[in-house]
C-alpha cells in the first residue's frame, strides 16, 4: 500500500500543480480545482530573509512562510481551502508517534530532500535558516543560523547548545491527522506525512508547544499577518494527503484570508 499510495500521492500532485490557474477577477464554479502553487509572494511584514509565500511553493521546498497580503494572492488562497473536504474529529485511541516512523529518518521515500544523507530536522533547519554554520566535520548538523520565525514575527539566534528556542513544526499535528483518518494508513505513508517538508516548518520553540496538537479552529499563529499563509500550507498538505479537516476548521481557514 506504500509504494502504491506514493504513486498515486506523485500523480495528484501533478494534476493539483498543473490545474488551471485560479480567474482572479471571479470565483471558480463548484467542482473547479484550484492550483496549489503559483506565483511566490513577499515577505511578511518584519520577517527577513528569503521567505517564500505557500502559493508559490506547492512541494515545500522554498524557504519558511511569507504573509499572502495581495487581494488576488487571498483570492486563490480561499480557492484552495475551498477545495477541503470535512468530516468530524476521530478518537485519539492507538496514536503513537511511533506509527510515524522512526523520527526526522532520512530513510522515507515519496518525499522531498529524503535520502540525502541528512535527518528531516536539519533539512528544515538548513532550508528555513540563514547565516547557516555547520558543525565541525559536517555537512548536515545545523551549529549556528538566525531563524526568522513566520509564528511570531521575531528574528530568533540559533545555537545547537540551546536547540529548543527553535523547533521543527508539524503545520498538520501528526496526532490531529491521526484523528482525521492516518489511523487508517499504512506506516510508509505516516512516515512521508511526518518527513514531508510541506508540512514542516522551522519556528519558535515556544510557540510550537503552545500549539500542541491543536488545528486551525483552536490555534493560528500569533503573527496575525502570516495566518492565511499558516491557513493554505495547511489545506496544501490537506490536499496532498486526502485528509479532510473538520467544518471549524475550514471556516476558521477561510476566514483568516477573508
Amino acid at each position: 500500500m506504500g509504494r502504491g499510495w506514493g504513486r498515486r500521492a506523485a500523480i495528484r500532485a501533478a494534476a493539483l500543480t498543473g490545474a488551471a490557474a485560479f480567474a482572479l477577477s471571479g470565483c471558480t464554479g463548484q467542482g473547479d480545482t484550484v492550483d496549489p502553487g503559483g506565483a511566490a509572494s513577499p515577505a511578511a511584514p518584519g520577517q527577513a530573509g528569503p521567505a517564500a509565500g505557500p502559493l508559490g511553493n506547492a512541494d515545500g521546498t522554498a524557504p519558511g512562510l511569507a504573509a499572502l497580503t495581495a487581494d488576488a494572492d487571498r483570492a486563490q488562497a480561499r480557492a484552495v481551502i475551498d477545495q477541503l473536504r470535512t468530516a468530524g474529529r476521530g478518537a485519539k485511541t492507538g496514536y503513537s508517534r511511533d506509527e510515524y516512523g522512526p523520527a526526522w529518518t532520512d530513510k522515507v521515500d515519496g518525499v522531498p530532500l529524503s535520502r540525502n544523507g541528512c535527518g528531516t530536522r536539519d533539512d528544515i533547519l538548513k532550508r528555513d535558516g540563514t547565516a547557516v554554520a555547520f558543525k565541525s566535520g559536517s555537512k548536515c548538523v545545523v551549529n549556528t543560523m538566525t531563524l526568522a520565525d513566520p509564528y511570531t514575527g521575531k528574528e530568533i539566534a540559533f545555537t545547537k547548545s540551546e536547540a529548543t528556542a527553535v523547533q521543527i513544526d508539524h503545520v498538520v499535528a501528526l496526532s490531529a491527522s491521526w484523528q482525521m483518518g492516518a489511523a487508517r494508513w499504512s506506516e510508509d505513508k505516516r512516515t512521508q506525512l511526518a518527513n514531508d517538508p510541506l508540512n514542516l516548518l522551522a519556528v519558535d520553540g515556544p510557540t510550537n508547544n503552545g500549539k500542541g496538537d491543536s488545528t486551525p479552529a483552536s490555534w493560528l499563529p500569533p503573527n496575525k499577518p502570516i495566518r492565511c499563509a499558516y491557513a493554505v500550507r495547511y489545506a496544501q498538505v490537506s490536499l496532498k494527503y486526502d485528509l479532510p479537516v473538520t467544518d471549524a476548521d475550514k471556516a476558521a481557514m477561510l476566514q483568516q484570508c477573508a
